[in-house]
């Protein structure tokens, strides 16, 4: 069965087509439960996110901040699994018809074997993978299954990042760019960085491919801010501390749900 990258391409292209920038929501699996993850996915596309990348949670995360921490913490001591995140791929998928990704660290993929991943992935109806800590040199094995099975292999590019290198990223990704705001890690920021929109102009010389901005957008005036110069605008943490924030699991869900209909009206410049 193939994934859905063509999909994620439509959406991305869709959303131009209407100029602006697509929403992508992240939110880790499995937090504050697998059930309630999987309700917190639906929420943020029925509220109007475009995209959502499932975190598959991790022990030693380099990119995420405090906050996904935290959640992440949550979901690995409820002892959630891989199948557990294809899981939440699948029903969320199937409920909206919308692209899902999932966004993960490598070491989890190489223990599980990247055929059985990809095969699992592609027929959950995922469509591609985000790779912050995956080499591009490192990635022929992940790419070779990834095309096979009709799945994005979306790269991250971050301001130090050369423009020889930032060519030889876009090169070898597919589905968008995910283009690191800032050095550091993830979080809400009280401003976006400058330095995001000379990363998108820099990153777009090399690519035909979609630039998407993530890492420190947490309102409806920075989504707008990102939206005029980003094909997408990436929100992770301020969703998760709405979760983490809210009195219980169901008000958890209607919050992610109410911030993503904020968030989609910033990207359309309704703000």
């Amino acid at each position: 069965m193939s994934g859905n990258v063509r999909l994620l391409e439509d959406t991305l292209a869709a959303a131009k087509a209407e100029g602006r920038s697509a929403l992508i929501a992240y939110l880790p699996a499995g937090f504050p439960t697998v059930d309630g993850g999987i309700e917190a996915v639906k929420a943020a596309l029925e509220g109007g996110a475009d995209v959502v990348e499932v975190g598959l949670p991790h022990s030693d995360p380099v990119l995420d901040g405090p906050v996904i921490q935290t959640a992440d913490d949550i979901a690995l001591r409820g002892g959630v699994r891989i199948a557990d995140v294809m899981r939440t791929v699948r029903e969320a998928h199937e409920a909206t018809g919308k692209p899902i990704l999932v966004m993960t660290y490598w070491n989890p993929i190489d223990r599980y074997g990247v055929e059985r991943f990809t095969a699992e992935l592609a027929e959950a109806g995922g469509a591609g993978c985000i790779l912050p800590d995956l080499p591009v040199q490192e990635s022929a094995l992940w790419r070779e299954h990834a095309e096979k099975h009709g799945l994005a292999t979306v790269f991250v590019v971050a301001p130090s990042s050369k423009d020889a290198r930032l060519a030889e990223i876009t090169a070898a990704g597919s589905g968008f760019v995910y283009a690191a705001s800032l050095m550091g890690v993830t979080g809400t920021r009280e401003s976006v960085s400058s330095q995001a929109e000379d990363l998108v102009r820099r990153t777009r010389a090399t690519t035909d491919i979609p630039v998407c901005v993530g890492l420190g957008v947490s309102n409806p005036a920075q989504a707008a801010e990102v939206a005029r110069f980003a094909d997408g605008v990436i929100v992770g943490s301020a969703f998760v501390k709405r979760m983490l924030d809210a009195p219980d699991a169901a008000a958890g869900v209607e919050a992610v749900r109410a911030l993503a209909g904020e968030l989609a009206e910033g990207v359309r410049g309704r703000v």
